[in-house]
């Protein structure tokens, strides 16, 4: 079974509202016929994050509307995708109301969260109740990076600096801020998957559990109960797309194969053939790769 961890699909009234998104990004039968050709049985559809409640007025109402359009594809292809509700996280009270909904009412089977809100990560206690229920609904929690002032904006605006590397540290620190306030230990049930290979996290697996050993030698650094790798390994990645060997074995000596689901960031990039031939080409046994492909991301849901 082949099931893409990481596409995404917008309602003309965000795309409308949006800088970037266009009517590409709303076209659900371009979709199918690309899975189709490419041999895809389900994908999960999650939230790219866009500007769009800068004009619509809130997080609140793009939360409504984005889930009430997407609601509406899982009614009329319930075998082709999987959905990943977002919140409405300018209202604290509705947070919890409006996942409710979304799993209970609307057919969503995941939580689609950005790396940041304005600043704020994940590891804020406003999220805490989104951590209780999914962990309590077995609710995987799709983490995809903030395209919204990530970290690095104040000082570097550039349209290809930007997307490229802020993009990337912003999911960074945000899974870095989530193993120092402890969620990882608290929650451990809860199943992170982390866009783009994670961010910098599997490069940068050598220097957090040996500056992280140094530190706490130093009692410089809070007591993880661990090493960092140790809390790391037990998050999922998707591949978003890239075909990088290099990306690919990095979160394979970081995570195993049985925590790499494949993505192909669909339609933000087209070459989806490149990315599934990018798995298969990995020297590993043809389970591990159809699990990579398809088979993780099915015992994720249970499907």
């Amino acid at each position: 079974m082949l099931i893409d961890a990481h596409s995404h699909w917008l309602p003309e009234e965000i795309i409308s509202n949006s800088h970037f998104f266009h009517k590409g990004w709303g076209d659900i039968e371009a979709q199918l016929k690309m899975m189709d050709a490419a041999g895809i049985d389900a994908a999960v559809l999650s939230y790219p994050t866009t500007d769009a409640h800068l004009k619509i007025g809130s997080i609140s109402q793009v939360a409504h509307t984005y889930n009430d359009n997407i609601a509406q594809i899982l009614k009329a292809y319930p075998k082709r995708f999987i959905g990943a509700a977002i919140l409405p996280l300018d209202n604290s009270i509705d947070i919890t109301e409006e996942l409710k909904r979304a799993t209970e009412d609307l057919g969503f089977k995941a939580v689609s969260l950005a790396s940041s809100y304005n600043g704020i990560y994940l590891d804020d206690r406003m999220f805490v109740p989104v951590y209780k229920l999914a962990q309590e609904k077995n609710l995987p929690i799709f983490v995809h990076s903030q395209i919204v002032n990530p970290i690095g904006y104040e000082r570097v605006k550039d349209p290809l600096l930007t997307p490229v590397i802020e993009y990337v540290f912003d999911t960074t620190i945000s899974a870095g801020k989530l193993l120092m306030s402890d969620v990882f230990r608290q929650y451990p049930r809860v199943k992170f998957v982390f866009a783009y290979f994670g961010g910098a996290i599997c490069y940068l697996k050598q220097r957090f559990d040996a500056t992280y050993q140094m530190l706490r030698g130093m009692n410089f650094v809070k007591d993880l109960q661990g090493l960092p790798s140790d809390y790391f390994k037990n998050i999922y990645v998707d591949t978003s797309g890239d075909a990088t060997r290099a990306n690919f074995l990095l979160s394979l000596d970081l995570m195993g194969p049985k925590r790499i689901l494949w993505g192909s960031d669909w339609p933000a990039k087209q070459d989806v053939a490149a990315g599934i031939k990018a798995v298969n080409d990995l020297d590993l046994t043809q389970e591990e790769k159809e699990n990579i492909l398809g088979g993780n991301l099915a015992k994720l849901f249970a499907l």
